[in-house]
Order: C-alpha cells, then sequence, then structure tokens
C-alpha cells in the first residue's frame, strides 16, 4: 500500500499545482483580450461550470472503468490545459479553454478522491486530510512556482509549458502504482439512480464547507480593507492566513482523527471554524481578525476531508458516484458563496453575512453524527 498511498499523495500534490497555476495567468489573459472586469467575472464561471458538469458524469466513470484509469487520462488531459490558456487568441477561445479546464479539473477531482477513500480502507487508518493537505501545498507551489518564472522574464507559453512537464512526468511515473482494483460497494447497485438520503446530507454539510472556504477567498480582503481599515497591499494578509493554517490543519488532521475519531474531528473543526468567524468580523483589534482567519483555516482544514471518507464508506453506493455527488454539491457552494454573501452585505452588512456563514458552520458541528453511519 506504500506505492499507491505516495501516488495517490502525489496525484494530489499535481492537482493542486494545475489548478492553482492559472491564477497568476488572469492578469495576462484579460490584458491580452482586453477584458473589464464585467466580462472576465463572467468569463471565469466557465472554470466551474465545467467541473460540475463533468462531476457526475466522472462518477460514473470511475465506477465503471475504475479510478486508476480516470485518474490517468484526466491527469494528462489537465496538463494540456495551462498552455491552452496561455496562447488563446480571442474571448470564446477562452470561454472554451476554461470549460475543458473545468471539466479535467473535476474528473481528476473525483477519481482521485474515490481513489483515496479505497488507499485509506485498505491502509487501515485515516489518510484522506493528509492527502487534502498535499492539494493546499500544491496550490502554494503552483501560484509561487508560476509567478517567479513569470518574474523571471520567461514567456507565458514557456511556464505554462514547465507546469505542464511536471505533472505529465508524476502521472507517467505513478500510473502502474494507482490501484487498479477497487472494491465497489454499490458493484451490485443501480448505478445511475439519483442519489439520497445520507449522500445528500453529506453534501449539504460540503456546500457550506465550500461556502465558508469561498467566503475567505471572496470576501477576507474586503473585510480587513473596508471593516478593519487594513492598506489595500497588505489586506491580503487574511486569506494568507488562511491558506497556511488550513494546509497545516490538513497535515496533522489524520493524527487528530484517528484519536478523536471523525464525529469529534468535525464537531470541533466546525465550531472553531465558526469562532474563527465572529472573531474575523467582530474583534476590536486588527491583529485579533487575523487570529481569527487563522482559526477558520485550522477549524475547516478537515472537515471535507472527513465527509469525503464518509461518502466513500456508504454501505450500497458506489463510492466514486457518492463522491461525484458530494464534491458537485460542495463546489456549487464554493461558486455560489460569493454571491450568497454579497447579497446578504448588501441587505444588511459585510459583518452579519460572514456571521450567517459562522451560523451555518454551527449547523455541521450538530450534524458531525452523519460521519459516523
Amino acid at each position: 500500500m506504500a506505492a499507491a498511498t505516495r501516488a495517490t499523495r502525489l496525484i494530489f500534490f499535481i492537482s493542486g499545482i494545475g489548478m492553482a497555476g492559472w491564477a497568476p495567468m488572469v492578469p495576462y489573459a484579460k490584458a491580452r483580450l482586453g477584458l473589464d472586469d464585467a466580462g472576465l467575472g463572467l468569463v471565469l464561471l466557465a472554470l466551474g461550470g465545467g467541473s460540475m458538469v463533468s462531476m457526475p458524469l466522472m462518477g460514473w466513470l470511475s465506477h465503471r472503468y475504475g479510478n486508476r484509469r480516470v485518474i490517468v487520462v484526466a491527469g494528462l488531459l489537465l496538463s494540456l490545459a495551462l498552455p491552452m490558456l496561455a496562447i488563446v487568441p480571442n474571448t470564446p477561445m477562452l470561454v472554451a479553454a476554461l470549460l475543458y479546464f473545468g471539466v479535467a479539473l473535476g474528473a481528476l477531482n473525483v477519481s482521485m478522491n474515490a481513489h483515496a477513500v479505497e488507499v485509506e480502507r485498505r491502509d487501515g487508518r485515516a489518510l484522506m486530510s493528509g492527502f487534502h493537505a498535499l492539494f493546499s501545498i500544491g496550490g502554494l507551489v503552483g501560484a509561487a512556482s508560476m509567478s517567479v518564472l513569470l518574474a523571471l522574464g520567461l514567456p507565458l507559453l514557456a511556464c505554462a509549458m514547465a507546469i505542464s512537464v511536471v505533472q505529465v512526468l508524476v502521472v507517467i511515473s505513478q500510473r502502474e502504482r494507482f490501484l487498479s482494483e477497487v472494491v465497489d460497494a454499490g458493484e451490485h447497485a443501480a448505478v445511475l439512480r439519483m442519489p439520497q438520503g445520507l449522500v445528500l446530507l453529506l453534501g449539504l454539510l460540503c456546500f457550506i464547507s465550500f461556502l465558508a472556504e469561498g467566503s475567505m477567498l471572496d470576501w477576507g480582503a474586503v473585510l480587513l480593507r473596508e471593516v478593519h481599515g487594513f492598506a489595500a497591499a497588505s489586506a491580503g494578509m487574511g486569506y494568507a492566513c488562511f491558506s497556511v493554517a488550513m494546509a497545516a490543519g490538513r497535515f496533522v488532521g489524520d493524527r487528530v482523527i484517528q484519536r478523536l475519531g471523525s464525529v469529534w474531528a468535525v464537531r470541533a473543526g466546525a465550531s472553531t471554524a465558526a469562532v474563527g468567524f465572529v472573531l474575523a468580523t467582530m474583534a476590536p483589534w486588527p491583529v485579533l481578525s487575523l487570529l481569527g482567519f487563522v482559526l477558520v483555516g485550522l477549524g475547516a482544514s478537515n472537515i471535507v476531508p472527513v465527509m469525503f471518507s464518509a461518502a466513500g464508506r456508504l454501505p450500497g453506493t458506489s463510492p466514486a458516484i457518492a463522491i461525484a455527488t458530494v464534491t458537485t454539491l460542495g463546489y456549487a457552494g464554493l461558486l455560489s458563496g460569493p454571491a450568497f454573501i454579497g447579497l446578504l452585505a448588501h441587505a444588511s452588512s459585510l459583518p452579519t453575512a460572514l456571521v450567517v456563514v459562522a451560523g451555518l458552520l454551527l449547523l455541521v458541528a450538530m450534524a458531525a453524527n452523519i460521519v459516523r453511519r
């Protein structure tokens, strides 16, 4: 199992690299195609839309053909995305490339998480948080590497190709180490029936967790700038604190889950994240508000990994299809989060809107017993 575990860690790592490598490329695409802020915002919806469309289908493909095949194909397809995005000549082509990028990311996300559930099951230990920690680290490495290469004056296409080569090398070198057979709990179930019951409830809890993460990404800097008086140049410190804390929480998460159990890990994590939201919004001192961002990152770090593991263990349900359902609902929360917070903030205030998110996280804590079932 050591080889399969290592391969799973590496595929999570390069998935994070591939996704985050796009972030430093966005201003280049905006300038090259002459997009304004509104136009860019609409175009970027294609990335999330592609992922959400592909995930349910990829759950069925992983169930039908095995996770290894889908991981290898999706990983190779993903490696083509950044070079494509570096050279698209017009806005329709950018939309098409982002849809492709989203589909490849969604396919890899579902298959690698379903594979991770099987690796964790066979190993007999909690491993999922560690896998997701590598995804977070990959995100930091991808964004930083692309930024450094661009700062050195390399052409955008060359920078994208460098990341692409790393992705291809990892996928090809690890392809034989992924598990070739998956013990599928839903092998004799009606695979194409609509997911229901516990799967949908897990998906709803993931929706809330992803919504909380999206709130930090899209509204954290605005909160620090407009409510706590941070300078524009330093308003991004909140999300940086959140990201580092989340990565750190996931690195120790497997040991926490082994010691406390899944239920208490979710309960304590969601409660900690809720306290963090309240502190980030209501703290009287700016430094204390940054502590709130740290608590949100630590608290939220292991909720989604535990939910994915629980989805993959549900009896009578294909792990791949259950994870596809939960992931799709989670991404819906990530995508709709900015709009949801914006509407609440418009009707009341931004601190009030973020306190509502804290209340939703308390609902996750109250429903934590679901991961035991």
